[in-house]
């Protein structure tokens, strides 16, 4: 099977070339906080020489209950993602849960995500692929590794080879997740770079009853075991104060670890991408 490179401007997404990383905010929380932690993450993993993706929602439309907040609304979020990519010239990625909404955030965002929930949703899928801006599915939870050939089928069929594949944990009995470090070889095999989300793939759905819960303590060791593995990226969710975060504090990362974390993981993937070669 061919292996396919996903280029994004000067950033180059291969599993065998050096780490990628995608970070933001959960949710849009407000421009001024949305843009000081992108303002922080470009600066920090600049000067790590870290290629850097940012990312954030403009609407969570999978919260666990009707008063979850879920962001300032679709127009309203997509104008500040524009405004902020364009201040800070950073390339963007953010999630789309509609088809009717795939057009507009295709004229804002460089990486159009497909959420894990939704990665059988032909039509979302195909509307996504159709805009010829690089895709990102986020395995399910309830899909197998092998099982998101079809998914990358579907992407191909509309002649889109730009095409992200991202484990973030599969579902262990209720209200817990776990990661099979399996499966981002078998996702490797299907021709495709392979990023690893190492805070989503530490929720535990639900797990506060109105909320979903988190355990973002596990964060590093995880993310240093999938790094191991050689992947193409990491997609990581970050946050000021996680604990004031209104969407996945429990799971995202404390936006002061993020240096010192990548740091560690640049050093483990360049010990193992000289491996590869």
């Amino acid at each position: 099977m061919p292996v396919h490179r996903v280029r994004l401007d000067n950033i180059l997404f291969d599993n065998r070339r050096p780490l990628v990383c995608i970070a933001g905010t959960c949710s849009l929380e407000s421009e001024e906080l949305t843009y000081r932690t992108a303002h922080t993450l470009k600066l920090r993993l600049g000067r790590l020489r870290i290629p850097f993706v940012f990312k954030c929602s403009y609407d969570k439309a999978n919260r666990t209950s009707i008063r979850s907040y879920r962001g300032p609304g679709w127009q309203r979020g997509l104008e500040i993602l524009a405004r902020i990519k364009n201040r800070l010239r950073v390339p963007l990625l953010t999630d789309v849960h509609e088809t009717s909404q795939v057009p507009f955030a295709a004229e804002v965002a460089d990486i159009l995500q497909i959420p894990a929930f939704l990665s059988r949703q032909t039509d979302l899928v195909l509307a996504c692929a159709r805009t010829g801006k690089i895709v990102n599915v986020k395995k399910g939870q309830f899909l197998s590794p092998w099982e998101v050939r079809q998914v990358v089928k579907k992407i191909e069929s509309t002649g889109n080879g730009k095409i992200l594949l991202t484990e973030r944990g599969t579902c262990f009995g209720y209200q817990n997740l776990v990661v099979d470090m399996r499966s981002l070889e078998i996702l490797k095999g299907l021709g495709y770079p392979v990023l690893y989300d190492a805070t989503h793939s530490l929720q535990l759905p639900g797990g506060l009853g109105h909320a979903s819960s988190g355990q973002r303590e596990f964060v590093f060791p995880l993310a240093r075991a999938a790094v191991a593995t050689g992947v193409a990226g990491l997609y990581l969710e970050t946050h000021p104060q996680p604990d004031r975060a209104l969407s996945d504090g429990p799971n995202s990362l404390k936006l002061a670890q993020v240096p010192g974390i990548l740091s560690a993981l640049k050093s483990i993937d360049a010990q193992v991408k000289s491996l590869l070669q």
